[in-house]
């Protein structure tokens, strides 16, 4: 039987916000926050767990971290993939625990991403969202890029080489990659109309890409500070490196 409709966004945004440690950051006014999911951590990853100033592990995400001898800040989920003597554990050793009901209208990654920012982040990186035993969980992930509520922050997630955004229609958004790195446009919830590309191999100007079909499928970075424009829809837009690993 599934629980009552949840509470508002910004109800459950306040209830999170009392689990998060008070952090000092080292450029005022930014924080970085990195979300750990259940999905195996890429080598890579560690370096983006060095520069944070909040780790948040949502539910099975605490055990791809012990896996790489780390520990969260914030463990958040109906916990049932995670072993409870993990989760006494972190407990005893200063993590803070939100435990919330199995029956629930939002997914562990959804909570520990909207903790992330009632937590007053200005930049927040998914790991471990890919690559787990659930694909139903893992296209969820990718859908949640997509969320209007989060149009307009800083929210991606990363495997390795592979970081992918979400652009919202009437907004640009600048690239990482550098010129030989692989970029794929993905619209979501309908067709994205008015593309315009800069920088790529393959350019696009006041394009439409049909949802569903592959054209904006491995387009190649070819300039310095190449971007992407779309006046009407989303777009997935994923980077990959040429080299792997990340940034």
């Amino acid at each position: 039987m599934r629980a009552a409709a949840r509470p508002g966004r910004h109800l459950r945004w306040a209830r999170l916000c009392r689990f998060i440690p008070t952090m000092t950051h080292e450029v005022p006014g930014a924080m970085k926050v990195v979300v750990v999911g259940a999905g195996e951590l890429d080598a890579a990853d560690a370096a983006l767990l060095e520069r944070s100033d909040l780790t948040i592990a949502a539910d099975g995400g605490a055990e791809s971290l012990e896996r790489i001898g780390r520990r969260p800040d914030l463990l958040l989920g109906d916990l049932d993939s995670v072993r409870p003597e993990l989760v006494e554990l972190l407990e005893s050793s200063g993590t803070r625990v939100e435990r919330h009901p199995i029956d629930k209208e939002a997914s562990d990654t959804e909570l520990a991403v909207e903790a992330a920012f009632a937590a007053g982040a200005t930049e927040v990186t998914v790991l471990g969202a890919t690559g787990g035993p659930r694909l139903d969980h893992e296209l969820a992930n990718l859908l949640l890029l997509s969320d209007p509520a989060f149009a307009g922050r800083d929210l991606s997630m990363v495997r390795g080489g592979a970081r992918i955004r979400a652009l919202h229609g009437g907004s640009r958004l600048h690239l990482v990659g550098a010129p030989g790195d692989l970029v794929t446009l993905l619209p979501v919830a309908g067709d994205a109309e008015g593309v315009t590309t800069e920088g790529l191999r393959w350019p696009l100007e006041g394009s439409t890409i049909r949802m569903g079909r592959s054209r904006g499928l491995s387009n190649e970075v070819v300039a310095p500070n190449a971007s992407v424009r779309v006046e009407r829809g989303t777009l997935l837009v994923v980077e990959t490196a040429a080299r792997g690993g990340s940034e």
